[in-house]
């Protein structure tokens, strides 16, 4: 049995980060801060799994 193992591409933990941040901005009123909180969270997540593994 040969299984594939999943690699997630670079920009995923950017695009999660992205995607939670646009929701807590229209929760708070203010898509801006939410975009630019999602990008700093999402390269922050991308970063310490980088050196997780």
């Amino acid at each position: 049995m040969n299984e594939k193992i999943k690699k997630k591409d670079k920009e995923y933990y950017i695009g999660i980060g992205l995607c939670l941040g646009v929701a807590f901005g229209a929760a708070i009123d203010n898509i801006g801060l939410g975009i630019c909180l999602g990008l700093v969270f999402g390269v922050a997540m991308q970063k310490s799994k980088k050196v997780r593994t």
